[in-house]
């Protein structure tokens, strides 16, 4: 069980309580304390957590308008923010960065993804292959350098890191944002920070972050005030938020040890890196929608798939607008990711799993089509056509089939909204302006 999913297990047992005494919050924080340490959050601040919690809705008085598992929910979140840190709001301006961290932590991926994030900003990035330690390294951030539209450069098989950052420097002038991503080792031992210092040195980073996994949990914070110690961190990054059970533990360690949370990686793919900001975090764990995120991944989605905004509009419901939605969902990462920015995050897994297949196939069955059956669905009513698009996709004539009926239903949903004027006025605020 994630941490998400045990507190909102906690709290869904407030729902029949009437009031708020000792024996509820002592019975609901027991059940916030077994979340908590089975997400491997540190023990003492767990306790320190959960006495806040208790002392804060015994001294208060319940407001007559709200039930107590509401009033206990924003009393977790108010908390949960401070245990996980502030908002990180970064520069937009020319700079250098150094990554460090050590192996299996997704350092080099992160490279890419920043220099990205930079680059999508309007400020051309480059990175820089530091990492003189590990075989291919050279080739997978050159082969990411390219995926991201960024620059990249590297001396293969050159030893000399001071040697690699002068050349660099020189080479890459015209970028406004240069990412060195330095080597990592199982462990921080006198080579690697004797490597850091001579990147430091030579480069001068006006930020130097650390990238950790959060599947390490409460360890995250003994990392950080290590490499802190050797080479003075400017911020964190915790990749694998999205898989992993300790991502809690991560971050509230993180933030206890005092060194600034800036990003988390959120998945594999290159658009996958969130600003951190804890209120966001805490309010997926309890289910909270965050319409703002949502809005923002399908823009990038929609700028990441080449799509033009009007392609996007679902005046005309057909297949080739449909596929061109498919597209864009295709580029906002696991379909996991985006239940949970809707508040929805207890599907089941295997519903989810499901659901991605399918998604997939019926774009597959779509690509397979002529632009004149993209147009006119009825068209794919006939059974050789049916069977020609199959054959084509790799798909079976049920699988069409399938596709025909959820359209068909997706056709009278959108239909029913169209003609739903005071939904679309209630909705209008959230949609996306591009």
């Amino acid at each position: 069980m994630d941490l998400g999913e045990g507190l909102r297990k906690a709290i869904a047992r407030l729902s029949g309580a009437t009031l708020i005494d000792s024996k509820t919050i002592k019975e609901f924080n027991k059940e916030l304390q077994k979340a908590l340490l089975g997400s491997d959050v540190e023990v003492s601040l767990v306790l320190a957590l959960t006495k806040k919690i208790e002392e804060a809705a015994l001294k208060s008085k319940l407001p007559t308008d709200v039930s107590p598992k509401d009033y206990i929910t924003n009393l977790v979140y108010e908390e949960l923010v401070k245990l996980m840190g502030k908002k990180f709001e970064p520069t937009i301006e020319p700079k250098r960065i150094l990554l460090l961290g050590l192996y299996g932590s997704g350092k080099t991926t992160t490279s890419a993804k920043l220099a990205k994030f930079y680059q999508d900003r309007r400020l051309s990035s480059a990175v820089v292959c530091c990492d003189v330690a590990r075989p291919a390294a050279y080739e997978q951030l050159e082969t990411l350098a390219k995926q991201a539209g960024v620059g990249f450069f590297g001396i293969k098989g050159e030893k000399s890191v001071r040697k690699i950052v002068k050349e660099a420097v020189a080479a890459l002038k015209d970028k406004k944002v240069i990412i060195f991503d330095s080597s990592g080792r199982n462990a921080l031992d006198g080579e690697l920070i004797e490597e850091l210092k001579e990147i430091n040195a030579e480069a001068r980073p006006q930020e130097k972050i650390l990238v950790i996994s959060a599947d390490i949990g409460q360890v995250a914070g003994k990392q950080a005030k290590e490499f802190d110690e050797a080479v003075k961190l400017t911020g964190v990054i915790v990749t694998k938020i999205d898989g992993s059970g300790k991502g809690g533990g991560a971050l509230s360690a993180v933030n206890a040890s005092n060194v600034n949370i800036t990003f988390t990686g959120t998945g594999e793919k290159l658009n996958s890196l969130e600003l951190y900001d804890s209120k966001k975090f805490v309010g997926r764990l309890l289910g909270i929608p965050d319409i703002e995120s949502l809005i923002t991944h399908v823009q990038e989605a929609v700028k990441e798939a080449n799509i033009k905004p009007e392609d996007m509009s679902m005046q005309e419901l057909n297949f080739d607008t449909f596929y061109t939605q498919l597209k864009a969902m295709s580029k906002m990462g696991p379909l996991k990711n985006v239940m949970g920015m809707l508040g929805m995050n207890d599907m089941p897994k295997g519903a989810l799993e499901e659901s991605e297949v399918k998604l997939k196939k019926y774009k597959s069955i779509i690509g397979s089509m002529t632009q004149e059956e993209r147009l006119n669905e009825k068209l794919m009513h006939d059974q050789m056509r049916m069977r020609r698009v199959a054959a084509g996709s790799g798909s079976t004539e049920k699988d069409v089939r399938d596709l025909l009926k959820d359209f068909a239903n997706m056709k009278k949903m959108m239909n029913a909204f169209q003609n739903d004027r005071d939904m679309k006025r209630k909705l209008s605020k959230f949609m996306p302006k591009m």
